[in-house]
């Protein structure tokens, strides 16, 4: 829907209810990999670890349910839409959020995201979420700030500046129970990324945002992308989307919600097929389901690269949906869905 339906908008988000382990030893050979392919999937099924067959069942198949978008982005699940459940996700070359009912499929949710000249800019959402309270939240390129659609439709901006300084443009987030939310800040809504004159920051931060509205720098990373938290909430994985690190770290999530050092907990430098670590999602017993070369990572609590689901096209991110044992896969172009064994919750 565009913005003149904006009306139509407000109601259907009313009526939602309310996402220390050690690094892989390198020492120790993974079993061989064993891919499995079907002629009716769209995609291949990589299983390195006898453990993820109680993840992904034997006959799981990748179903591609729609494409033709710029480069989608920041799936969630409205589990009481308008009136059925539906999926939001960014489209953000477009500077769309769209939407995929399992009933009606395809349609435009919220056009444009952001108002103005993009100049050369990604300016459309990214990650996006729901409040305990049923709000949609966005994580924007364009307006380089996190922000929540109202009850009434009105906009409040989450945070836009950290110590009186433009962030740089707000990638993805994940709240805690507390109410804080964590949230990453790369470079990739500027058109020249790091070397961009309107960066203002002088560093990629991972931020948390307490109910109060105080934002605190936690830590700094050369890409900090996709975001999660262990089912305990003690521990906090964000991906690092540099090119030429592409690991997942690890941080202790500290009594008062600060975080501790960080560590390598995944490596997947020696990877070579395209991608490098963005979005995640995690299920209820703390596996990393986490978009990386090649596809959907299956990472054990542990470390230990269970298998990968591998779409036809390489996927940016992931979430839970349906009764919560759906993985949605955001990819280049297209919608991605498969149906397994495990699953997360869904706010």
């Amino acid at each position: 829907m565009n913005r003149r339906y904006l009306g139509v908008l407000v109601t259907a988000l009313g009526l939602v209810a309310c996402g220390a382990q050690a690094p892989v030893d390198e020492t120790i050979p993974e079993p061989e990999p064993v891919a499995a392919e079907s002629t009716d999937s769209a995609g291949t099924i990589l299983r390195v670890d006898p453990a993820f067959d109680a993840l992904v069942p034997a006959d799981a198949v990748i179903e591609k349910l729609d494409d033709g978008y710029g480069f989608t982005e920041g799936p969630v699940w409205v589990r009481r839409g308008d009136p059925d459940p539906y999926l939001l996700f960014s489209d953000i070359p477009n500077n769309v959020i769209r939407k995929w009912s399992p009933t009606e499929g395809a349609s435009v949710f919220l056009d444009p995201v952001f108002d103005g000249d993009p100049d050369g800019r990604s300016v459309g959402s990214n990650g996006l979420l729901i409040d305990r309270e049923g709000r949609l939240i966005l994580c924007e390129h364009g307006n380089r700030r996190v922000s929540r659609i109202e009850a009434d439709g009105s906009v409040t901006v989450l945070a836009d500046r950290y110590e009186g300084k433009r962030l740089n443009s707000p990638n993805d987030a994940v709240y805690h129970s507390s109410g804080a939310l964590y949230f990453t800040d790369p470079p990739y809504g500027l058109r020249e990324g790091n070397d961009d004159p309107d960066k203002e920051l002088d560093f990629n931060g991972i931020f948390r945002l307490s109910p109060d509205g105080t934002l605190t720098r936690l830590a700094d990373q050369s890409a900090p992308n996709g975001i999660g938290l262990s089912p305990d909430e003690r521990t906090l994985y964000v991906a690092n989307s540099d090119g030429a690190n592409k690991v997942w770290y690890a941080y202790d999530v500290l009594d008062d919600g600060t975080l501790g050092p960080g560590r390598v907990f995944y490596d997947a430098n020696d990877a070579e097929a395209p991608g490098a670590a963005d979005g995640m999602t995690i299920d209820r017993d703390g596996n990393l389901f986490a978009t990386g070369p090649g596809g959907i990572w299956v990472i054990g609590p542990d470390g230990t690269h269970l298998g990968s689901i591998q779409p036809d096209e390489v996927p940016a991110n992931a979430a839970w949906g349906d009764d919560g044992n759906t993985l949605y896969m955001t990819g280049r172009t297209g919608l991605y869905r498969i149906r397994l064994t495990t699953g997360g919750s869904i706010p």
